[in-house]
């Protein structure tokens, strides 16, 4: 198994990387917001997760070790692969997937390209009783409410999720938690 790598960008592509590594180019399947906050020629560190299929072995990469971990969790849900768990995480943040399944909301999950109602479903009953509650969750929840407004508003204006969802997590950390700011600092990602 490979757990994790550091490495050298050589490409950048919408949902994978490819990473040199001794000489080797690697393809990594990355989350979207990951792969667009890269650079080429830049070092990185990726937790990854090898799916080996009987025609092919897969690596997928990672930022931080909880958004692996949250990816093998998902693959244990039946209906979910690892393109469809990959474009959860490419949609939704790890913090937006736990609230979810606290909350009980079938149509946050819903959202992403690919999950239907039936799939949201068994991902909320899969990751109920497998996900610890995180007490920092709880300051999640306004800005998640204001995020989803933003999201909303963005994707109303014929931005794609996946768009929309970029342009979220480029928003400073410390930005006021209005939607009118948040938006207009979402937009500024476009331009």
């Amino acid at each position: 198994m490979i757990n994790s790598l550091n490495a050298r960008i050589q490409e950048i592509n919408h949902d994978n990387i490819v990473v040199v590594l001794g000489g080797i180019g690697l393809q990594v399947f990355v989350p979207t917001p990951f792969a667009a906050s890269l650079n080429v020629n830049q070092e990185v560190f990726l937790h990854t997760y090898l799916v080996v299929r009987e025609d092919s072995l897969t690596l997928f990469g990672f930022e931080s070790r909880l958004d692996r971990e949250m990816f093998i969790l998902l693959l244990a849900v039946n209906g979910v692969g690892p393109k469809l768990a990959l474009a959860i995480l490419s949609t939704l943040s790890n913090d937006t997937i736990r609230q979810a399944v606290y909350q009980e909301q079938v149509e946050v999950l819903s959202r992403v390209p690919g999950v239907g109602k039936k799939t949201a479903q068994k991902i909320l009953l899969h990751l109920q009783d497998r996900i610890s509650k995180d007490t920092s969750i709880q300051t999640i929840d306004v800005s998640s409410d204001i995020n989803s407004e933003v999201l909303a508003a963005l994707t109303s204006l014929g931005y794609s999720i996946v768009e929309a969802q970029s342009a979220l997590q480029n928003i400073p950390r410390d930005a006021p938690q209005d939607v009118e700011v948040r938006l207009r600092l979402a937009l500024q990602y476009f331009s």
